[in-house]
């Protein structure tokens, strides 16, 4: 574990870090909080693409365990904040097991701290753009069994992957490798055509060199052929919200219209493999 944060850059930023000091992590270094506090102060209310986002993957979560999904592969997990993967689908099942993948060191070395007497997870380095090196991972492969269905989490993370990588096929190398019933779980950064996503894309792409933000025909693209489950692609505030307490069923149309431009600027998906 000393020799994996040995090997971290605090010149550089990191996706996971920047993403932890949004959503009031500690876990991030003046870097990551240089290009956080653009988004903070230059950007008013665009820290609820974070938030939104991480409340919608929590309820994806939930539904798929509620389909009966035991085990769960997160790519681009982040670092460990509340109501993680693991948490969120043993509320269903005491069982569930997870698998969590990320290239960044303080990743692995603040997860595997974590998770140290935990069995029914991992926690593992490796490149999203690298699937076989994912999949042969003797710690994935003793977690994970291929065989029974699995939730494939590609929770805001593609849209940091270049046209050229391929985001697509990636997804399709997972959903070819998991069995019938399997789903895939996925948020993206979506263009909308303002002010808003030019400065928010220029600023990502400045600052990692890389990545992309779609329109919502391909983000639906990326799911290739898999069953889009209800309610579609929507912003993620508008994935399954939660209902109000003491008035049932949340009303979708009186939340969309609440929607900043912000929440508007990032959406999910949830599919199933036939």
């Amino acid at each position: 574990m000393a020799d994996s944060t040995t090997r971290v850059d605090q010149s550089k930023p990191s996706i996971a870090r920047v993403y932890d000091y949004l959503l009031g992590g500690k876990d991030n270094y003046a870097v990551d909080r240089e290009i956080g506090d653009f988004f903070i102060k230059d950007l008013p209310g665009s820290v609820a693409i974070a938030s939104s986002n991480r409340q919608a993957l929590i309820r994806a979560v939930a539904a798929m365990a509620r389909d009966g999904i035991r085990q769960f592969v997160d790519m681009g997990s982040g670092l460990p904040t509340a109501d993680n993967v693991h948490q969120v689908a043993r509320r269903h099942h005491a069982d569930a097991r997870v698998a969590y993948v990320d290239n960044d060191p303080i990743v692995l070395a603040h997860g595997r701290a974590l998770l140290a007497t935990d069995d029914r997870t991992t926690v593992i380095q490796a490149d999203l753009r690298e699937p076989e090196e994912i999949y042969n991972n003797p710690d994935v492969a003793n977690l994970i069994n291929f065989d029974e269905p699995v939730g494939v989490i590609f929770s805001a993370i593609l849209h940091h992957l270049n046209d050229a990588e391929r985001p697509a096929d990636l997804v399709r190398w997972w959903t070819d490798r998991v069995p019938s019933d399997s789903q895939v779980y996925v948020s993206h950064f979506r263009s909308g055509e303002n002010e808003e996503t030019r400065l928010a894309e220029q600023k990502l792409q400045g600052s990692f060199g890389r990545g992309r933000w779609r329109t919502d025909e391909e983000i639906t693209g990326l799911l290739g052929d898999l069953d889009l489950l209800e309610p579609g692609l929507v912003n993620c505030s508008l994935w399954r919200p939660d209902p109000v307490p003491g008035e049932g069923i949340a009303d979708i149309s009186a939340i969309k219209r609440d929607l900043t431009v912000w929440e508007q600027l990032i959406s999910s998906a949830l599919a199933r493999k036939p």
